[in-house]
Parts: structure tokens; sequence; C-alpha cells
């Protein structure tokens, strides 16, 4: 039980992860400039600029944005859950 939810849980970062990058490349494309070496602290920011395009594009806020709330959200449970329970 422990083993498939620790790997549930590693799907959903690595979910989470492309979901942000695919953001990242998505503000890129509209003259947001991202640096590469700090890209997981840029991907936080552009998550929230992503959010804003998008908002002020269509009146809604992009499904990418979703398609990184949704499941880090959900591995951070997982994972306070695996510690909760423990190795046994």
């Amino acid at each position: 039980m422990v083993f498939l939810v620790s790997v549930i849980a590693i799907g959903c970062v690595a979910w989470a992860v492309v979901a942000g990058l695919l953001a990242v490349r998505y503000c890129e494309r509209r003259g947001i400039s991202v640096n590469p070496v700090l890209l997981s602290i840029e991907m936080l920011k552009c998550l929230s600029q992503y959010r804003k395009l998008t908002r002020g594009e269509t009146g809604q806020v992009g499904p990418l944005f979703y398609h990184y709330v949704i499941p880090i959200n959900t591995a951070l449970v997982l994972v306070i859950i695996l510690v909760i329970v423990g190795p046994s």
C-alpha cells in the first residue's frame, strides 16, 4: 500500500512539473523572459503570470494552471499521509 501511494505521489509531481514547464513555455512565447538557471523558482512566477495572461486573453484561467495546482496538492496530501502512516 505504501509503495502504491508513493508511486502515485511521484506521478503527481511529474505531472505538475510537466504542466509547469508548459506554462513557462507559454509565457516565453508571450515575451516574458525566463532564467533557465533558476527555472524551479521561475516556474512559480510563470504560473502566476500564466494565470493572469490567460484570464486577460480568454476571461478564464488556462488549464495548465489547474494541471499544476491539483496534482502538486494531491502529492502533498499523499506525502503527509505517508508520513503519518509510516513505513509499516
